[in-house]
């Protein structure tokens, strides 16, 4: 059977047109992925050759797949040749090869995240600035978003940026900007945003670099379309410029991502840009139950910016989507952990690893995590802390960058006094502030250290000397020596491992354990090098490709456990059963969000990603009260919840009827909100802080029984005694000791119908 055989019509006659430009629309669950790699394969059999073909992947993760899946097909000394990777990856080697063409040396080292924060703090600090004035993030935000969108730190001061710096009272950003980036150059680093910016500047300094690579990459395939930002789009155009064979799959109903930079139009305005492009369109959901992608259909359809396609299933029916109505947030994440619980318990899910809990914000997690844990339930939150950015990892990451490049000013500034050499963070702080004010690495600075600052002491300046003299000799053996023998020469002779394996404590192993663990990764990657391309990995490639490493290429095989993860981390995955907590509006959708048309279309692009993670069963939450700044405030389901048809939805006793609460409600908005008034919008959310939910009241009398020491009888948590009544803004609030579900904070006027006082 021919591999075309295994693909759809749609998907098909995507892989099989190579005449000129195309755009896929991949509905979730319509294996896009398959239709990259089979396109590839056909671009082969078709005569391509594997460094004629540029594929450009979101995930290095997804790249490794991919190759893995054509290698098995092709080979896998065809397949090495191919150039697949992730924008940042693609453009690092490119940058390695024409570095001679850019301001940058040849050994340059690539800043993660955290470095370049570090940084900026630093900047703030040495420019004597308020960080309450000038946050860290803030100002980092601020410099990535600039660069993703072609804005140098020479044309900061020309741009919409600086202008509302200027009314936000903070004009100093356009300075740190030019500090930062003269500090990296200095440094001889780049940060993740410039290994795009500085390929673009490249092409656009150098035209016959563009021409080189333009006529090199016959056919250039890009996934994840809808989520490229302007320096993308940039290089892709200017590379598919000479043969116009560019192939791009992506979903605008999932681009999520315009706080990152990215940009619908590029997707939405495919045929401007080509127009002789053919449009294909993957609409059968291979993932999810009928339900489930036509609830999913009628949520998007109520965005005006998009590409109409007709998702559907040929899967089972299954069952409605269960909208779970909690009295306050705490009762949620105990509802949600009850019922995880139960579905297990009845054999309605084999593992825990069956079920994951979506939700908005990071912050939404800590009730749901102390639910499972109440409940002894194990879990997993994607997004955590990333292996990579382990201190200790990062501390032995640290020298092998200044390994490689002693201009590495955040590596020198890590690791110069780990293990302890008596160098102190004030000497420090100097020596770095003589190295801005002289346009100087750290390496260089105290190298001249005596011309700068005669009075050092002795004592300071042998523990400098002999720090350099170790890294310099590191770096000596690394030029005869694979990434592996340099990095267990460096953990030995550093004094790193001995320093973790002097600490006993649990913590102390579990820190030595995963250095083991980085040693052992390096090692297993040299050994596949010397395998597949029979070459040595060397320590500078290795940091090429750890560098860019992202939370999204590690191992998630975390066995038995819950995922617990914002819906932004979502994306691209699925789970059978999901949980998509805190649906309430000015949560989901952000207060922020209603007040723009634009940014309600991403939120609801954003629910629509939510729910096309569920394969089997997706279960909808929100709560009537939710605390905000330590006190329980009203809160109303979401639009987005009434904007699914009734059809698909299971509301559980009462029926839909209880949601329908009047024209104050959030569900009596039109269905379709295409055309926002600013003013209306903020009436109708002044309207929902002060409205009053419903719910069946005993008498005044009834309530005055509920004091402390009383016992109750609650219908959900069972039976428990009051310890505290004390008087909120809502009315009376009691603190009840639960025997089974320990303590719970109540509103006693919603939660007077499913109280019993137990008499003794």
């Amino acid at each position: 059977m021919s591999y075309l055989d295994e693909l759809n019509e749609p998907q098909r006659a995507a892989v099989e047109y190579i005449d000129g430009p195309a755009l896929v629309i991949a509905g979730a669950g319509s294996g896009k992925t398959r239709v990259l790699t089979y396109k590839i394969m056909h671009l082969l059999q078709s005569g391509y050759k594997p460094w004629n073909i540029l594929a450009i992947t979101f995930t290095n993760k997804a790249a490794r797949e991919m190759k893995e899946r054509i290698a098995k097909k092709i080979g896998e000394d065809d397949a090495s040749k191919l150039w697949m990777g992730t924008f940042h990856s693609v453009f690092l080697k490119i940058l390695r090869v024409e570095i001679e063409k850019t301001e940058y040396q040849k050994n340059f080292t690539i800043y993660d995240a955290e470095d370049a924060k570090k940084l900026v703090k630093n900047i703030i600090k040495d420019m004597n600035l308020d960080d309450k004035k000038y946050p860290v993030n803030e100002v980092y935000n601020r410099i990535t978003t600039s660069k993703n969108g072609l804005v140098t730190a020479e044309e900061y001061e020309a741009s919409p940026y600086y202008a509302d710096d200027c009314n936000a009272h903070k004009p100093l950003i356009s300075k740190i900007y030019k500090l930062y980036v003269k500090k990296c150059k200095s440094a001889n680093a780049m940060d993740f945003d410039d290994l795009l910016l500085q390929t673009q500047i490249l092409f656009k300094n150098h035209p016959d670099v563009v021409k080189k690579y333009a006529e090199k990459f016959r056919y250039i395939l890009v996934d994840e379309y809808q989520d490229t930002n302007s320096v993308q789009y940039n290089i892709v155009k200017a590379l598919a410029n000479i043969h116009r064979h560019v192939f791009v799959v992506g979903d605008d109903a999932q681009s999520i991502y315009s706080f990152r930079g990215a940009q619908i139009e590029n997707i939405l305005n495919f045929k401007r840009d080509y127009k002789e492009a053919q449009i294909f369109k993957l609409e059968q959901n291979y993932r999810s139950t009928q339900t489930i992608v036509n609830a999913a259909n009628t949520v998007i359809a109520c965005n005006s910016r998009q590409m109409k396609k007709n998702s559907f299933s040929e899967n089972e029916t299954g069952e409605k989507i269960r909208v779970m109505e909690n009295q306050a947030d705490n009762d949620e994440g105990f509802n949600i952990a009850a019922d995880i619980l139960k579905k297990i318990d009845r054999g309605q899910a084999e593992s825990f690893a069956d079920f994951a809990i979506l939700y908005r914000t990071n912050a939404q997690s800590r009730i749901l995590e102390e639910s499972l844990m109440k409940r002894q339930i194990p879990y997993k939150i994607y997004g955590g802390m990333s292996f990579y950015q382990r201190k200790e990892v990062k501390d032995l990451i640290s020298y092998l960058r200044l390994t490689v490049n002693g201009n590495d000013d955040e590596a020198f500034l890590r690791v110069v006094n780990y293990p302890k050499r008596g160098i102190g963070e004030t000497t420090m702080a100097k020596i770095s502030q003589i190295a801005t004010n002289n346009g100087l690495s750290v390496w260089n600075t105290v190298a001249r250290i005596r011309e700068f600052e005669p009075s050092i002491s002795p004592r300071t300046l042998n523990s400098l000397a002999n720090f350099m003299k170790i890294i310099f000799g590191f770096h000596n053996f690394a030029v005869n020596a694979d990434a592996y023998q340099t990095a267990m020469k460096i953990a030995s002779e550093s004094g790193i491992l001995e320093d973790l394996k002097a600490d006993k404590t649990n913590e102390g192993q579990s820190r030595y354990e995963n250095i083991e663990e980085l040693l052992n990764g390096i090692k297993a990657l040299c050994e596949e090098r010397q395998k597949t391309q029979n070459e040595p990995l060397t320590l500078a490639q290795y940091l090429d490709d750890v560098s860019l490493m992202t939370d999204a290429d590690e191992d998630k095989g975390d066995s038995n456990k819950v995922s617990l993860l914002t819906i932004h981390s979502a994306k691209g995955l699925e789970f059978k059963n999901v949980y998509l907590a805190g649906v309430e509006e000015g949560l989901f959708p952000s207060a922020k969000s209603v007040m723009s048309e634009k940014d309600l279309e991403e939120e609801r692009r954003l629910f629509y990603v939510a729910v096309t993670r569920a394969q089997k069963k997706l279960s909808i939450s929100f709560a009537r009260m939710r605390y905000k700044w330590g006190q329980l405030s009203p809160a109303a389901p979401s639009r987005f919840i009434k904007e699914i048809d009734s059809r698909y939805l299971d509301y559980g006793s009462g029926g839909e009827s209880k949601f329908q609460a009047g024209n104050d409600h959030p569900f009596g908005l039109p269905r379709h909100p295409n055309s926002l008034n600013k003013i209306a919008e903020e009436n109708r959310l002044k309207k929902l802080s002060s409205f009053k939910f419903s719910s069946t009241k005993r008498n005044d009398i009834d309530a005055e029984k509920f004091k402390e020491g009383v016992e109750i009888q609650h219908t959900t948590f069972g039976r428990g005694k009051i310890a505290t009544v004390t008087d909120s803004p809502n009315g009376k609030q009691i603190v009840v000791n639960f025997t089974s579900v320990g303590r719970k904070v109540l509103l006693l006027k919603y939660t007077l119908p499913n109280l019993k006082i137990i008499e003794n």
